[in-house]
Parts: C-alpha cells; sequence; structure tokens
C-alpha cells in the first residue's frame, strides 16, 4: 500500500534529554549498588569472602559414578570422576545448536506476527466502514501485540524448562558452573524471546522496502510498511502490551494468584483441613505450605534484569516505562512478601560475596541501551530530519514547510505492468506523494536519492557517535566520581587492618621475649648443672664441697638466673585504643 503521507509527533528534544537521563540513571544505579553490595559484604563478614575448593555436586558424582575416568583434585588430592575432554566437546556442541534451534523458533514466531500484521491490515482496508478504514493500523498493532504477547509467554515455559534440561545434560561439576551455564542460557532466550519484535519495529521494520514502482519483495511479497504516521506509534504500543502484560500475566497471575489456586483445589480434593484451622499446630500448617522451590532467586533476578531491560533499551520510544515499573514493582514487594511469608516454607540462607552473573548482565544491558536509544531517536524518528530542516532548509527557522519538503513525487504511469493498483482514485491521479528524498520524475536523475538525503543520512550518524561519545564520557565521569566503597566504611576497614597488624605484632613481641627468657634460663640451668658437678669432683677429694664459697656463688648466680624477664611498657602515640609497644629494658 502507497503511503502519502508521513506525519511524526515525536516529542523532539524532551525526549533526547529523557534518554540522556536514564543513561545517566543507569550508570548510578549499578555504581550505588556496588556500594551498597560492600556495604553489606563489610556488616555480614563477607569483604574478604572466598570460596574454598567447591565439592562437586552431588548430581554430578551420581551421574559420574560407574565411570572409569578418574583423576587426583590438585587442591584436595583426593580422587574423583571426571568427564574427558572428547566426551564434553560433543554435548556442548548438541547445546549450543538447539540453543540457536530455539532462538530460531522465536524468530519465526515474529514472521508468523508480522505475516497476520500484513493480512490482517490488509484485509481491514478492504472494509467499507470508515471507522475500520482510518483505524485500521492501530487495531492490527494492538492484536498483533496481544498475540505476541502469548507468544512470549508460552515460549517461555518452553525455555524454561529447556534450559535446565540442557544445562543438566552438560554435567558441570561445580554448583557454580551449573548456574552460570543456566543463568547464560535461560537470558539469552529470554532476551530473543521479549526483544524480537520490538528490535524489528524499531530497526527494520519499513527501512528497506524501497519505493513506489521499484518496492523490493521477499519471496515474492512486499515487505511490511510503517504506517502514516511512522513506526514509533506501533513501537510505542508494542512496548506497553508487551511490558504491561507480562507484570500483570507472568509475575501476579502465574506467580501469586495461580500457586493459591492450585493449593485450594488440591486441599479440596485431598480433603485435608484448612491452614489456618485453629487446632492445628505450628510445625502441620508449615508442612502444609508449599515446597521450597529450586533456584528460588533466580526467577527473581531473571525478572528484574528484563524489566531493567525494558527501561533502559528502549526508553525513548516508551517513556512511560519507569511509571509502570515503579507501580509493578510497589505490588511485587508485598506480592513477594505474602508468598514468602504465608505460601512458602522457610528458605535456607546460602552465604554469597554478591549477585554473581547478573551484575555483569546489568552492565552488558546498560552499554546496549546507550547505543539503542540512539538509534531510535536518529532513524525511528524523525527528530534529525526536523532539525536538518530547520536548521539548513527553512526560509524562517520552523518547521513551516516541513511536511511537504519531506515528501516526494510519483507518476503512477511509472508503475510495473500488472503492479499499478486498480482502484478509480489513483487511476484518475497522474502524481502521487510519497516519504522519501528522492528527485521529481521530470527531473535528471529519476527517483535518485536527493542531496538533502545524504545531509539527513550525515546528519543521523553524526548525532548516533555524539550521542554515544557524551554519554560513554559521563558515565566514566561519574565512575571516576561515585567511589567503589564509601569513605566511613574504607575508614572501618583500614582502622580494623591496623587493629589487627597491631594484635599480631604484639603477640609476635610477647611470643619473642618470652623465648628469650626462657632461653636464657635453659642456658643459665646448664652452665650451673655442669660447674657444680665440676666443683663437686674437685672438692669430693677435701670433703669441703657445703661450705665452699664456689657453692655460694652458684647458688647465687643461680637465683639471679631466674629473675623474670624485663617488662614492657605500653607507649601509644597515635590512639588510646591501638596501643604501640616499645621494650624498657634497653
Amino acid at each position: 500500500m502507497l503511503s502519502c503521507v508521513c506525519v511524526s509527533h515525536y516529542r523532539q528534544w524532551a525526549t533526547v534529554f529523557f534518554a540522556l537521563f536514564m543513561a545517566m540513571w543507569s550508570t548510578l544505579f549499578l555504581e550505588f549498588w556496588k556500594r551498597q553490595q560492600v556495604s553489606v559484604q563489610y556488616k555480614w563478614n563477607l569483604t574478604n569472602f572466598e570460596l574454598e575448593e567447591e565439592p562437586p555436586r552431588p548430581e554430578y558424582i551420581a551421574r559420574l559414578a560407574t565411570s572409569n575416568h578418574v583423576k587426583v583434585n590438585r587442591i584436595t588430592g583426593t580422587k574423583e570422576p571426571y568427564v574427558p575432554l572428547v566426551t564434553r566437546i560433543p554435548v556442548f556442541l548438541a547445546s549450543f545448536s538447539t540453543m540457536i534451534f530455539l532462538v530460531f523458533v522465536a524468530l519465526v514466531a515474529v514472521v508468523g506476527v508480522i505475516a497476520y500484521r500484513a493480512a490482517a491490515v490488509s484485509a481491514l482496508y478492504l472494509q467499507d466502514n470508515e471507522k475500520i478504514y482510518k483505524n485500521a493500523s492501530m487495531v492490527t498493532s494492538a492484536t498483533a501485540a496481544c498475540i505476541n504477547l502469548l507468544i512470549i509467554l508460552v515460549l517461555n515455559v518452553v525455555y524454561q524448562r529447556v534450559a535446565v534440561i540442557l544445562t543438566d545434560f552438560e554435567s558441570h561439576r561445580t554448583q557454580t558452573d551449573y548456574d552460570d551455564s543456566l543463568t547464560f542460557k535461560l537470558y539469552a532466550l529470554q532476551f530473543v524471546n521479549y526483544y524480537a519484535s520490538i528490535f524489528y519495529i524499531a530497526f527494520f521494520k519499513g527501512r528497506f522496502v524501497g519505493r513506489p514502482g521499484a518496492y523490493r519483495t521477499i519471496f515474492g511479497a512486499r515487505q511490511e510498511e510503517c504506517p502514516a504516521g511512522g513506526c514509533l506509534i506501533e513501537l510505542f504500543i508494542q512496548l506497553a502490551i508487551i511490558m504491561v502484560g507480562k507484570q500483570l500475566i507472568q509475575n501476579n497471575l502465574v506467580e501469586v494468584i495461580l500457586p493459591i489456586v492450585k493449593k485450594k483445589v488440591m486441599q479440596w480434593i485431598k480433603k485435608e483441613p484448612n491452614e489456618g484451622h485453629c487446632g492445628e499446630s505450628a510445625w502441620k500448617k508449615d508442612y502444609h505450605l508449599q515446597p521450597l522451590q529450586q533456584n528460588l532467586l533466580f526467577h527473581e533476578y531473571l525478572e528484574m534484569c528484563l524489566q531493567f531491560g525494558f527501561l533502559t533499551i528502549f526508553v525513548s520510544a516508551f517513556p512511560l516505562a519507569p511509571l509502570f515499573a515503579l507501580l509493578n514493582n510497589i505490588m511485587e514487594i508485598r506480592l513477594d512478601a505474602s508468598k514468602f511469608v504465608r505460601q512458602q516454607r522457610r528458605p535456607v540462607p546460602d552465604r554469597a560475596q554478591d549477585i554473581g552473573i547478573w551484575h555483569g548482565i546489568l552492565y552488558a544491558v546498560s552499554y546496549l541501551a546507550v547505543i539503542s536509544n540512539a538509534l531510535i531517536i536518529a532513524f525511528t524518528s524523525d527528530f534529525v530530519p526536523r532539525l536538518v530542516y530547520t536548521m539548513s532548509y527553512s526560509k524562517d527557522g520552523t518547521l513551516t514547510g516541513y511536511i511537504n519538503n519531506s515528501l516526494s513525487y510519483f507518476d503512477t504511469n511509472d508503475f510495473p505492468a500488472g503492479a499499478k493498483p486498480d482502484s478509480d482514485p489513483l487511476n484518475q491521479t497522474q502524481l502521487c506523494r510519497y516519504g522519501s528524498y528522492r528527485h521529481a520524475p521530470w527531473e535528471e536523475d529519476k527517483y535518485g536519492f536527493t542531496e538533502q538525503y545524504w545531509h539527513v543520512m550525515a546528519a543521523k550518524i553524526a548525532f548516533v557517535a555524539i550521542f554515544e561519545n557524551v554519554v560513554f564520557i559521563a558515565r566514566s565521569i561519574i565512575k571516576w566520581l561515585v567511589p567503589d566503597i564509601p569513605r566511613r566504611l574504607r575508614e572501618k576497614i583500614h582502622q580494623e587492618a591496623y587493629a589487627t597488624n597491631e594484635i599480631l605484632l604484639k603477640t609476635e613481641l610477647e611470643r619473642a621475649r618470652g623465648e628469650t627468657a626462657m632461653m636464657g634460663v635453659m642456658m643459665s640451668s646448664i652452665a650451673s648443672a655442669v660447674g657444680d658437678n665440676v666443683r663437686k669432683r674437685d672438692l669430693a677429694v677435701n670433703g669441703d664441697y657445703e661450705r665452699s664459697s664456689s657453692y655460694r656463688n652458684a647458688v647465687n648466680e643461680s637465683q639471679s638466673s631466674t629473675q623474670p624477664p624485663p617488662q614492657v611498657h605500653v607507649i601509644n602515640p597515635y590512639n588510646d585504643t591501638l596501643p604501640r609497644y616499645r621494650d624498657t629494658s634497653v
């Protein structure tokens, strides 16, 4: 279908500054998250927490119990089974191939939605009802987004189960390796599942359709075009339905309401007493709660990372995303509190120094968001063409005449044979206008790109480069200004390290003084014993040993040598609570 008008209602400079603000917010969020993480580590004594040699997973040991491949662990020195590299390579290739196939399934679902959208809009445009004709594009976009949301939710369940099966099939040795592999698989699949249709509308739809009379086709069919108002409105509808629908259906209905209904049904089938029965003991009430799910916090992290992507990657196209995310999180806090307290059994706590691979995922998403917002503002919206027109082509520096300037002429007689529309209005019209910067049919370079087209294209590329560099420089400055460790916490850590060193020095000093005194006593005792034996032998002949002066001198020397070691007096030139030591006997 020929689009004769191209009008965009983009919010120009306000959206640009809002995209810059959200880029700065994402950086501040991650930097202050690191500061909070360090504070929690210090509070729970995890500052220098390092995992010891992590033992193999029980599933790993059970699966390889009959294996003939055994090797000695270089750290523990014990023999344990292992999977040889020759066996692991085919397993990982099979897992990778399955991942590629699942990504292809998500892309096929997007193509199916595209086919539905093209068929639906064509059918609605053939209706005689004027309201249906005018709102055909809006209705098609909304229904296609709803269908896409249902496909996403179905594939979401499939992806979760397949990701777990693939990770179990890979036989990872430790729990950390298992969790990292599962996290990467599931987030990659969910990323494609949720964002594929959005990326298509934002960056591919209507970009390579050609022009009237020379449309590009795929398998003999024309490519999908943007509506008369551009693809930004359709992108807004797609984001709103997918984001809000995911939060309402999956986060609330599936995670909270559905388990309650399932529990009530099972109680009714088994005729179990209600958990609130007054005569039931506390341990029975706890027993009737839902068992603890495996990887309890994994899905919570996944949910927040996907929401972070909606907030940052497409915020320039959907500025209401932060508001919906705030409302969802306020409700999610209360629902999760009820779920953990009233529906599930108490989880077993485990020590961890940080959130693991999720922090790297958030940083990668924040960098991708900068590039995505720059491309949306430059290529999906008409911000740059409007700016170029007002600065270079407008007579009075305003947008007066912008729409006429952005439309090109097309001679309907230049349609190929059999491609000319057979509707009556078009048969009576020789010239038509369409959105593009091309030469008119009566000019020398017929339907070729004009100088203004290359001017606008250069301005779009320059805007993307400037936007990205400004944001990345600002992010670097923020990272430099915001230290990873708060000042007060850093001082406490230094004080603690100083006090520890002083205690170690005091202990070593006391040990050294004690060893010196003991060595003196031992040497004096040996010397006295040797001298005493010699004198006994010399005086034995005269029989006057007891009354000799040598005997009295030996006794006096022995008593003087057994005196306690010199005392150590405390001198503290820095702090009364952090002593330093000096030997006053020197």
